[in-house]
């Protein structure tokens, strides 16, 4: 895959990506949905060499985001980046293969048809999905 590239809503931080995501999903637990602001959110998870950031970021915990305009862009775990799916410039490049903390999970959203569901947390130990 090529070069893949986002950023925040004002421009100031852009980010870049190469390369096929470890793995994409959706998580509903409450840390997400709090930083979100939205009952759920997706991220492609890349390793930390694959990710390059320009511009400035603040942080919270782990959670990255433009000190300008407010925007939630990436999340630094270890060695791997999460770069939320919404910060894509074409987010529909990644999709989604499964769904972490299913059991805070809103009743009234539809399902989404062909992913792994979690509980809680992902099972696995590894790199990808489970």
């Amino acid at each position: 895959m090529e070069m893949v590239s986002g950023g925040c809503l004002c421009g100031k931080v852009r980010i870049e990506v190469q390369g096929q995501p470890y793995r994409v999903g959706i998580c509903h637990c409450l840390d997400c949905r709090k930083h979100h602001g939205a009952v759920f959110y997706a991220a492609a998870i890349f390793p930390q060499e694959a990710v390059t950031v320009t511009g400035a970021t603040n942080h919270y915990k782990h959670r990255h985001f433009c000190p300008r305009c407010g925007s939630s862009v990436f999340a630094r775990w270890e060695d791997e980046v999460e770069v939320h799916l919404g910060t894509f410039d074409e987010p529909s490049q990644f999709v989604p293969s499964y769904e972490g903390w299913v059991v805070r999970r809103e009743r009234w959203l539809p399902e989404f048809s062909g992913m792994t569901r979690f509980e809680h947390g992902r099972t696995g130990k590894g790199r990808a999905q489970d």
